[in-house]
């Protein structure tokens, strides 16, 4: 490990993928992309929570279908989302038959299970993991701002938590993509309180992140065909664009942000964009997997950004520190 950033010894390679979304994400720029997307995002169910839980477990369920495998092929699930004490997940892995570690770190929880299963498949003890996140609008609505019913006006910088389960399975054997390496994050609370603006809470933290990873690989900006950070909606995008200028380094065209990708700001009314556990999952393994996979894109630097908030320390006051993992892919 040099400099934060791990460089793995053996090809830890992405074998397939799954998403599945809700209707407005399904709607947007890269709605073509998902593999399957449900139109009504309370599945049936009685609440959200178990409407987020049925959304993971199909999402699960069709990566083993679609990749011909049982619950007893695949070694681990690492997965994590935002409800309380990531109880969507726990939940899920009750129907499968499945080893489950759950992760959690915010909105850069599907960052941190990929870097971990990549170094637990570098250790020759695993042979196939699965990692996977989810998020649900009204889920995180409910237990992070305001119930629905209320109908609270949404503030100019808030962002919409994206409904939708990304899941990627890792391998060392059958893949036209790898991880090349990942850096991992530190905490970074630069004292914003406003639980409406994220972005402004997570951008320092991938300033960081990117900074760590340029050093330790000797890499520039333009190593990659497209560098993509999880979820800092337009105005975190354009505020880490800032802020990677102060340091001298400038992201380019080959810059953009998830929570950007997944949605037509201004045609769907969401703000600054999306954001949510489920936004970096679900856009990478679709857009930006197939783009790999067919050549178009060579090199993907994926940097999933959390603010690590709860309710409990919103309302005491508390600041909202930032945490940014970067994860480097490469088309084989």
């Amino acid at each position: 490990m040099q400099n934060q950033t791990i460089f793995f010894k053996n090809d830890i390679k992405i074998e397939n993928t799954a998403t599945i979304v809700g209707p407005k994400e399904h709607e947007g720029p890269i709605g073509r992309y998902f593999d399957k997307f449900v139109k009504d995002d309370l599945l049936g169910q009685k609440s959200y929570e178990k409407a987020e839980t049925k959304l993971h477990v199909s999402t699960i369920k069709y990566l083993l279908n679609k990749s011909g495998y049982k619950d007893g092929d695949i070694d681990l699930c690492l997965m994590g989302d935002l409800m309380d004490e990531i109880s969507g997940c726990n939940f899920t892995m009750r129907e499968l038959d499945i080893p489950f570690m759950g992760v959690y770190n915010a909105c850069a929880t599907f960052a941190e299970s990929l870097i971990i299963g990549a170094n637990l498949l570098d250790s020759g003890n695993f042979k196939r993991i699965i990692c996977s996140t989810s998020s649900h609008f009204s889920t995180a609505e409910r237990q992070y701002r305001f119930p629905l019913e209320l109908g609270n006006q949404r503030t100019p910088l808030a962002q919409w938590t994206c409904t939708g389960v990304g899941a990627t399975l890792l391998n060392r054997e059958n893949g036209k993509v790898k991880i090349d390496c990942a850096t991992i994050g530190r905490v970074i609370d630069y004292g914003v309180t406003d639980a409406n603006d994220m972005g402004a809470a997570m951008a320092p933290s991938a300033r960081e992140t990117l900074l760590s990873h340029f050093e330790a690989t000797s890499r520039e900006p333009d190593y990659y065909d497209l560098i993509l950070t999880g979820d800092l909606g337009e105005a975190g995008h354009r505020l880490l664009i800032l802020l990677m200028e102060e340091k001298g380094v400038r992201l380019k065209d080959n810059y953009s942000d998830c929570g950007i990708l997944i949605f037509n700001r201004m045609g769907q009314d969401v703000g600054q964009g999306g954001s949510g556990a489920g936004c970096s999952s679900s856009v990478f393994n679709s857009f930006v997997y197939k783009k790999l996979v067919c050549g178009e894109l060579n090199r993907v630097l994926l940097v999933p950004t959390g603010a690590l908030v709860s309710k409990t320390s919103n309302l005491q006051g508390e600041s909202i520190p930032g945490i940014a993992h970067a994860v480097s892919f490469e088309r084989i």
